[in-house]
């Protein structure tokens, strides 16, 4: 049933074939989605993970497909709290000032792709694909160069080598930089998903 998301999360859109009919409906959408490392879920926690560990993860991860996984562009480990976690402070940035950087991003990426011809409609970011990419997210020569060594280092197909030029645009637009530095990829590239293969 997942693996029939991978082409609308690719193209945007949905066609459905009945007899000798097609019919194309819009399909781009902000996919999220969770799940625990391993069966047990305590592949973190020496303590508590069982005596399967790591072959037991990357039996429960085999059952999503690297091409589902390649389209998922954040991928974010979201370890237990302990005890002492739970009396630390608030954050320094609330949510308010997080809603305000997205809502600014959010209006120089409308601005940059105002009258760009494309179908589906370009609005973000997420959107760009091709020339009008590597324009707008083309990173500094550091920047180039640590994406380089990632795409050996860690596998990287051309679409996830193109998903972290997005985020990283992204991660540069939230900063209100005009342009993508090697800070901005590297953070990108922290998003990837770590194949327990390798």
């Amino acid at each position: 049933m997942l693996e029939s998301l991978r082409q609308p999360l690719e193209a945007g859109k949905i066609t459905i074939a009945r007899a000798n009919r097609h019919i194309t409906y819009p399909a781009r959408i902000q996919f999220v989605a969770a799940m625990n490392p391993c069966r047990c879920g305590y592949l973190s926690d020496p303590a508590q993970a069982c005596n399967r560990a790591p072959r037991c993860a990357i039996d429960y991860q085999s059952k999503i497909s690297g091409p589902l996984f390649d389209r998922i562009d954040l991928h974010v480990d979201v370890p237990s709290l302990g005890a002492g976690d739970l009396s630390l402070p608030p954050p320094a940035e609330g949510s308010a000032e997080v809603a305000a950087r997205v809502a600014a991003a959010r209006a120089v990426q409308a601005k940059r792709y105002e009258g760009v011809k494309a179908d589906p409609p370009v609005r973000t970011n997420a959107d760009v694909d091709g020339e009008l990419l590597t324009k707008v997210a083309e990173p500094d020569a550091d920047g180039a160069k640590l994406l380089t060594e990632a795409v050996d280092a860690m596998r990287l197909t051309a679409r996830g080598y193109h998903r972290v030029l997005r985020v990283a645009r992204t991660l540069a637009d939230l900063e209100g930089s005009d342009g993508v530095h090697r800070l901005h990829v590297a953070e990108a590239l922290s998003y990837r998903r770590i194949n327990l293969r390798q």
